[in-house]
């Protein structure tokens, strides 16, 4: 019995270690680098539990052209308040594309947004 009372903790605790590794290596190895530029239309902190900031970029490729939606993350709270200050502005985004983040406690999309510039 005292054996059982070991090997439970251990195997719970390996778990955790497992998880706790391959959410590490999931967010920072990024599958795919870019920038996409477009329209801030929305930028919110969302979720029940993990709150994360989200946001949703349209893209206009030309004018009178129907608009493709960019939704992605941000993690920094600097960026997230400059995302806040551009809501409703043309940006220009930087961002990394991260799959198979674990859960969306880290963010609800696989894009997160490293960096944004304010266009003229």
């Amino acid at each position: 019995m005292s054996r059982l009372k070991l090997i439970i903790p251990g195997v719970l605790l390996g778990a955790a270690l497992i998880f706790a590794a391959y959410a590490w290596i999931a967010l920072s190895v990024s599958y795919s680098e870019g920038e996409r530029a477009g329209y801030l239309q929305k930028f919110s902190k969302r979720g029940w539990i993990c709150k994360t900031w989200e946001g949703e970029l349209l893209l206009t490729s030309m004018p009178g052209a129907i608009p493709e939606k960019f939704e992605f993350s941000v993690r920094d709270p600097q960026v997230a308040e400059h995302m806040m200050a551009a809501t409703g502005k043309r940006v220009r985004i930087t961002y990394e594309q991260h799959k198979g983040v674990p859960t969306s406690c880290f963010g609800e999309t696989e894009y997160y947004a490293a960096r944004v510039q304010v266009q003229p």
